[in-house]
């Protein structure tokens, strides 16, 4: 039997198909033009108003949990499929988990990024078939005598539990 936590994400995975279809935004606009149109019938009165106001507050209130469980389950699985490029590339294995770092390491790192990229464009303008790493303060961080290892070619047998 499935555990209450798989349950719910099975609830909010399918609730987030569900409310992201155009049919249920044209379910919504009907339900509140048959409110809207029920108006001179209550005499537009408090309880009329408060019907609309319960339930809309209600719905999103529940909404926010649900599309945020999603929302959380597809970054993770879009940041391991990222990190399974960086690792069967040529690319930095050290941006490997930057996820987790705090916005001053992430702008620092963007900042780094940046100037890289900047060397990279100016390498191709100027007709240089390869741009010089323009990345000073990575490189330091490196180690000229620790060797690199070896790029894996295929996929882990496990995902790795963050």
């Amino acid at each position: 039997m499935a555990t209450p936590q798989h349950l719910f994400t099975r609830f909010a995975s399918k609730t987030s198909e569900w409310a992201g279809r155009p049919v249920t935004f044209v379910l919504a606009v009907v339900l509140v033009a048959v409110w809207a149109g029920t108006g001179p019938l209550f005499d537009f009165s408090e309880t009329w108003q408060l019907v609309i106001n319960t339930g809309t507050t209600i719905i999103t209130f529940l909404m926010v949990f649900v599309l945020q469980n999603a929302q959380t389950r597809d970054a993770r699985a879009v940041q391991a499929k990222l990190d399974e490029i960086i690792l069967t590339s040529h690319a930095e294995n050290k941006f490997i988990g930057i996820e987790h770092l705090d916005d001053e390491d992430l702008k620092h790192l963007d900042r780094l990024v940046a100037k890289a990229a900047k060397g990279v464009r100016e390498g191709r303008t100027n007709g240089t078939p390869k741009a010089t790493n323009s990345n000073d303060e990575a490189n330091e961080k490196r180690t000229s005598a620790k060797p690199r290892k070896p790029k894996r070619k295929t996929a882990p047998s496990k995902a790795p539990s963050r």
